[in-house]
């Protein structure tokens, strides 16, 4: 299986190397600002599409499910809704 990164991995090609969150953070600043103004069903809706464009970028399908059990990991099922 493909080694999925999971340490602070964030840079600009060309630019120098900042403090280990500067880069991290720059991103944080950009994916909140792309939210704002949005209502939920429209956050939901871009975040799905920014998943599905990194996951196409990244293409590995090894290195995908790496990360999909490493986001689940730790998450309760959801309970079992009444009929």
């Amino acid at each position: 299986m493909a080694a999925l990164n999971t340490q602070a991995n964030f840079h600009q090609p060309g630019r120098p190397a900042g403090p280990a969150y500067g880069p991290g953070d720059d991103f944080y600043e950009a994916l909140m600002l792309s939210h704002r103004g949005l209502d939920a069903a429209s956050s939901r809706l871009l975040n799905a599409r920014l998943i599905l464009l990194l996951a196409n970028h990244i293409g590995n399908l090894d290195t995908l499910a790496e990360a999909l059990k490493a986001a689940r990991a730790g998450l309760e099922p959801a309970p079992d809704l009444p009929a």
